[in-house]
């Protein structure tokens, strides 16, 4: 099954884009960027993020298509977004039927 796994890291970062650097999740739930330690989660060890640096010093970190949230090089964390698997689509609006007035 190793190759699976293999597939699997390769394909969450390809996923994601050409324009993000790839940062594989220790062990301990960290990454490492410019040699600063930041607390991303145990469930992610073993997988590719991609990051992206959207600002000076802040960077986007995102697995497969989701973005899980910004990181400030001088604090060291992840900000999560509100709810990064959330969905994507529009919600369904229910129109009235104007014929029997259910509504």
């Amino acid at each position: 099954m190793p190759a699976k796994r293999e597939f699997f890291q390769t394909m969450a970062c390809g996923l994601v884009g050409i324009d993000y650097r790839d940062a594989l999740v220790a062990n301990c739930g960290r990454i490492c960027i410019y040699r600063k330690k930041v607390n991303i989660s145990t469930v992610l060890a073993g997988q590719k993020l991609g990051i992206k640096e959207v600002d000076d010093g802040i960077w986007l970190v995102s697995f497969m298509h989701y973005d899980l949230g910004y990181i400030d090089l001088e604090q060291r964390t992840l900000q999560t977004i509100d709810n990064p698997f959330g969905t994507r689509l529009s919600p369904i609006v229910v129109l009235p039927d104007f014929e029997t007035k259910a509504w």
